[in-house]
């Protein structure tokens, strides 16, 4: 095989790489990942990486007994960030950029397009951009919780050709390799269903990392959807990224779908959250994803959650069947009011005049799931 055609790479580095001992950041493993990084944008390809670490690499500043405290937690996060950037800045010879995410800033439609032009701005003056979730203001609410799904969010918005993700394993087995001798290795993935998150198993027992293989499988779903190249690879051994320039695989590929799905239907189902749900009959069989104008308030029987015109919702049927998520157009307590009305006149005199209840350029079929 030739050198893989990317313009656009994006690498995901986990904890046990950057801090394997939680005494703060070693170069040790990193020093092979400098190196790719550095060959692929001397062949002319962009990258951007994905860098957790910031808590592994301040936990040695804070007394043992108080880590397990959230607050200190995200101290630890602080403290240890810098450290984190000012290694892998040691790295390099050119410049890199900072750039800290919370959830709430990929699932806000305006913000998500600010952080893409601020990753093609940093990428089109040669500045390599290190992505981290913001741990020091994250809530559960507020975060994505790993970086491995967060390296798929944000290999979608910086249209990435290949989605790199670095394990301690060599890819993808039928069963854990740490515990069964006759595990095999899956070399390529044409699709991901119940049988490969099986394979997967829980968390990583023991690490220092948020996520096992099953985030894996969560962020390489996300990223093929949008058709990216995935790789799952032993991000400690540097036989992986040589052999990932010479155009071979050294890990698990997932191959991307025939027909990716286009960038804003892609975000609104794999980054955007639903902050409330439109309950609609169990008959209603319409095609949301085709007209989003025969969802009316006399389909609906329940409104659900709390959300503000703009946010996004889940329309589903009374039994849980998903139909799509999409923006609304109406807050919930307009929609509640609307929807109690016993005069269907009125409802249908108002949607006339103020519009779909739901938007037509931000649907995500979820029908198939």
């Amino acid at each position: 095989m030739s050198h893989p055609n990317w313009k656009r790479v994006v690498i995901k580095v986990g904890s046990a790489l950057i801090s394997p001992n939680q005494q703060g950041c070693s170069s040790h493993y990193l020093l092979s990942i400098a190196q790719f990084i550095v060959r692929c944008r001397a062949n002319g390809t962009q990258v951007v990486l994905v860098s957790s670490g910031s808590v592994a690499a301040g936990a040695h500043l804070f007394p043992e007994q108080e880590k397990t405290n959230i607050a200190v937690k995200k101290a630890m996060a602080a403290a240890g960030q810098t450290e984190m950037i000012a290694t892998w800045d040691r790295l390099f010879d050119f410049p890199s950029a900072q750039m800290l995410l919370t959830h709430a800033d990929l699932r806000d439609r305006e913000r998500y397009v600010s952080i893409r032009e601020t990753i093609f701005s940093l990428l089109d003056n040669n500045i390599l951009p290190i992505v981290n979730e913001n741990d020091t203001v994250t809530t559960d609410k507020l975060k994505v919780g790993d970086n491995d799904n967060l390296s798929a969010m944000v290999a979608s918005a910086a249209e990435a050709d290949a989605l790199i993700i670095c394990s301690d394993i060599d890819g993808l087995y039928d069963k854990n390799p740490h515990e069964f001798d006759d595990a095999k290795m899956l070399k390529s993935v044409e699709t991901i269903d119940q049988s490969i998150y099986d394979m997967a198993g829980g968390a990583v027992k023991g690490g220092v990392g948020t996520g096992g293989m099953r985030t894996k499988i969560e962020a390489a779903e996300k990223a093929v959807s949008h058709g990216i190249d995935t790789y799952i690879i032993n991000g400690f051994t540097e036989l992986s990224f040589n052999m990932l320039l010479a155009g071979e695989n050294p890990g698990t590929h997932f191959k991307p779908h025939a027909k990716p799905m286009q960038e804003n239907v892609h975000w609104m189902r794999h980054t955007s959250n639903a902050q409330g749900e439109v309950i609609v009959e169990g008959d209603f069989d319409a095609s949301l994803a085709g007209d989003a104008q025969q969802l009316t308030s006399s389909e609906i029987i329940d409104v659900k959650g709390e959300f503000s015109v703009g946010d996004t919702i889940l329309v589903r049927k009374e039994d849980g069947t998903k139909l799509v998520k999409a923006k609304s157009n109406y807050s919930s307590c307009l929609l509640n009011f609307i929807a109690n009305q016993e005069n269907d006149d009125f409802a249908h005199e108002f949607e006339e005049k103020t519009g779909p209840i739901i938007s037509d350029q931000h649907i995500a079929n979820l029908e198939k799931e």
